[in-house]
């Protein structure tokens, strides 16, 4: 099965803050956040320059959105992805909504995973 993938234009950090920590106005710009609270920590994605210097993230990321909406019935899309990335070493961050998966990789990946998701048969197209 041939995906097609959006490359979203932001840069984007992973954040670790406290748990049960509200979610400050800076996790909230940019085309793509998300936010998962649980006993230990709060996770957020967001868009990376409006991350401040003390919180504790990991930058650099850029996320590849497959062309959804998918159907929940439907199995192995991630794996069709990651596959391929894992085969050509490249490390990912997988996150899904009701319709959409994305998988985040390294900015310094980002010319090997495209080339990696097109030798796999995909699509990735920029977005501005």
């Amino acid at each position: 099965m041939t995906l097609n993938l959006k490359l979203l234009p932001d840069h984007l950090a992973v954040c670790r803050l406290p748990a049960k920590r509200a979610v400050p106005a800076w996790a909230l710009s940019g085309t793509l956040h998300a936010i998962v609270w649980t006993t230990e920590e709060t996770s957020i994605v967001c868009q990376a320059a409006d991350v401040p210097e003390d919180v504790r993230a990991e930058r650099g990321w850029r996320a590849l959105a497959i062309d959804g909406p998918l159907d929940f019935a439907l199995t192995g899309i991630l794996v069709k992805i990651a596959q391929p990335l894992s085969d050509a070493g490249i490390p990912i961050f997988a996150l899904s909504t009701f319709d959409t998966d994305y998988v985040l990789v390294k900015d310094s990946n980002l010319k090997r995973a495209i080339n990696a998701l097109a030798e796999a048969g995909h699509h990735v197209q920029s977005i501005p």
